[in-house]
């Protein structure tokens, strides 16, 4: 069926394409990200938007899940205008490399290319060898309200076509800025259990509402060879992992709400890697929220693990607050 569909999609004139994603790296290495699609030459669309957002916009609403992949398409990389290397799709379209390269600290731009489609552009932040601090944060009722039961949050974010519908936590844009105020340079990953198919609508939400620029860590949709869906605990305790290693000198302040998850999976991390945590900021769910997200975690008793402070809060000030307490702000 697969076959069929692209098939069809060349004779319409459709050309394998990159949707590229933020990334981010060292001064020897960066980590390119993105998704190539059949899509129209003029299919690009002219946004208001800041330019990492420009090119995810050409993918809007319900069509990123009905947007056709490019199993295994070869991508060439060029990292400020000059050609460094190629890499290789998944067989879901997805591109996740580590490319070696020597760049100075700071943001670059990563150009993306598939066969004689036209470029597309995406970020990349060079962290600083000497960074000591950054930010991990959830984004579903954590940064972003749903007010949706957690099974319909992954339709809600795919196949709403105007994400203005959704809203921001109230604070968590003026904390964040605050602390990159606080310390300048320090990354930002946004760490989410959604699929790539939802990349487009949460950038643009992330930029409309003036969230830090960072990459979005999201995990592929479907079947895996022994389960119909893939395990998003799963998904952010392997990146939660893969950060520590790749940035060993960095203190990671672990933001995210107490639904379901993620006081248990930052539990099981701070615990294992206290050194690596500065603190972890827990948004606390309004009833009627809790209720939504299918209750809350049973963690609650999480204050401190191995010296790590715990901050509980409803919203961004709050958690401001206790940040200053804590002398992080």
């Amino acid at each position: 069926m697969h076959g069929r569909r692209a098939r069809r999609a060349i004779s319409r004139g459709k050309k394998p394409s990159v949707i590229p994603y933020i990334g981010y790296g060292t001064t020897e290495w960066v980590r390119v990200l993105g998704r190539v699609l059949y899509l129209k030459p003029e299919s690009r669309e002219h946004t208001r938007f800041r330019p990492d957002v420009a090119e995810v916009s050409r993918v809007r609403g319900w069509r990123t899940f009905t947007s056709l992949s490019v199993p295994h398409q070869t991508v060439r990389v060029l990292i400020d205008g000059e050609p460094v290397t190629e890499v290789t799709a998944d067989r879901g379209g997805v591109i996740d490399a580590i490319v070696p390269v020597q760049l100075e600290r700071g943001w670059h731009t990563v150009t993306l290319q598939a066969g004689d489609s036209e470029a597309a552009d995406a970020p990349v932040n060079v962290v600083a060898p000497e960074a000591e601090f950054g930010v991990i944060s959830d984004i579903d009722d954590t940064i972003l309200l749903t007010a949706l039961p957690r099974p319909f949050v992954a339709a809600w974010n795919s196949f709403v076509l105007d994400e203005h519908a959704r809203s921001a936590t109230p604070g968590m844009a003026v904390m964040l800025d605050h602390l990159m105020a606080e310390h300048p340079g320090a990354p930002v990953v946004y760490l989410s259990t959604g699929a790539w198919n939802a990349a487009p609508a949460l950038s643009r939400f992330l930029a409309r509402n003036l969230y830090p620029m960072g990459p979005l860590l999201l995990t592929d949709w479907g079947p895996t060879h022994d389960r119909w869906f893939r395990s998003g605990r799963e998904h952010k305790r392997r990146e939660l992992r893969r950060i520590v290693r790749e940035f060993p000198g960095i203190r990671w302040i672990l933001i995210g709400d107490d639904g379901q998850h993620d006081e248990a999976l930052y539990h099981e991390f701070a615990t294992a890697h206290p050194e690596s945590v500065a603190a972890v900021l827990i948004r606390q769910l309004s009833v009627g929220e809790a209720v939504l997200a299918g209750g809350r975690s049973k963690a609650r008793l999480h204050r401190s693990t191995s010296g790590v402070p715990w901050v509980y809060g409803p919203d961004g000030a709050t958690l401001r607050e206790e940040l200053r307490k804590l002398g992080l702000l």
